[in-house]
């Protein structure tokens, strides 16, 4: 008995180490002056994330594309929203763009990541992300 207690203590416990291992890591967005729009690059493996934040206002529009690995995929959160706790705004992957009207003013968040399918055998993604606001 404390042997099957041990090992459900264990069992119902992995989880959460294995999301706690899980790297976010936060780029704010800056547009060079007079442009509106930016390309950046980067890579990430297994659950790793890229959150990339701007502020942008209500009413503009924002286009977000992304290239590169075909496992790169994203998610655009609306202000207050986070990757996890909220349905996003709009998503893509490479070849889907996505492009809307912004609801509010505030910080935006881009999340990059990958499907669980790739993320769970630990592939790296190399991408490039393209962000615009008008």
């Amino acid at each position: 008995m404390k042997t099957s207690l041990l090992l459900f203590c264990l069992l119902s416990a992995s989880p959460a180490l294995a999301l706690a291992a899980d790297n976010v890591t936060t780029v704010p967005v800056h547009f060079t002056k007079g442009a509106s729009s930016t390309v950046m690059k980067g890579s990430f493996k297994g659950y790793d994330t890229v959150l990339y934040t701007l502020s942008a206002k209500a009413g503009q529009h924002m286009k977000v594309g992304v290239s590169g690995s075909s496992n790169a995929n994203f998610n655009v959160f609306a202000p207050g929203d986070k990757p996890g706790e909220a349905t996003a705004l709009g998503s893509g992957a490479v070849g889907q763009d996505w492009s809307g009207a912004l609801p509010s003013s505030g910080t935006y968040s881009v999340q990059v990541y990958q499907m669980r399918a790739t993320a769970r055998r630990g592939t790296k993604v190399d991408y490039s992300i393209h962000v615009a606001i008008e």
